[in-house]
């Protein structure tokens, strides 16, 4: 007896099940469960790129943008001990998370500003023999009230207020936001 072959039909593999093999051809001569799986695999190896992209975007991100980080609220500072300021000499010293310059004046008085320069936010330094505060970023020069005097700065420094604390000849230099 000769068997009879079915339109469709091909023989299966040794040791594979007959009945998955049976069943219609789809378009393109693939089966259903086989569109499923290509969209199965497809929709992963989607997935894997997506999250590869996001991997490497999301650390970049946080680097080029940090967090808002609030300003440590200082109101005064002890710049240190009277005795260590040499009169015409100007000092910077940290306040909050700025800095603050303190210049002793030839006559021994003491004046604090804002050491930010307040055209692009350069440190400023004292100048004795000028007796001037001055930006070396464009050359912005101030006066000791904190006025600018010349150069590309649009507004004075922030003026603080100095105060002495302490026994006489021990005194502490205290700066304090105006």
């Amino acid at each position: 007896m000769v068997p009879t072959i079915r339109a469709g039909w091909r023989p299966a593999a040794v040791g594979t099940d007959m009945s998955a093999h049976d069943g219609p051809l789809g378009p393109g001569g693939t089966r259903p469960e086989e569109i499923k799986r290509r969209t199965f695999l497809d929709l992963l190896l989607g997935v894997g790129f997506v999250s590869t992209a996001l991997s490497f975007a999301y650390p970049l991100w946080r680097y080029l943008i940090p967090p808002a980080v609030a300003e440590a609220t200082t109101n005064s500072v002890v710049a240190g001990k009277a005795t260590e300021f040499k009169n015409g000499s100007g000092t910077i010293v940290k306040f909050g998370s700025r800095p603050a310059i303190v210049v002793r004046t030839s006559e021994g008085e003491f004046r604090a500003f804002s050491a930010v320069c307040t055209h692009l936010d350069c440190t400023v330094q004292y100048k004795g023999d000028t007796s001037q505060l001055w930006c070396a970023c464009h050359n912005g020069l101030y006066d000791l009230a904190g006025n600018n005097v010349s150069g590309p700065p649009p507004r004075p420094l922030q003026a603080f207020t100095v105060n002495l604390r302490g026994e006489p000849g021990q005194e502490d230099v205290v700066v304090t936001r105006a």
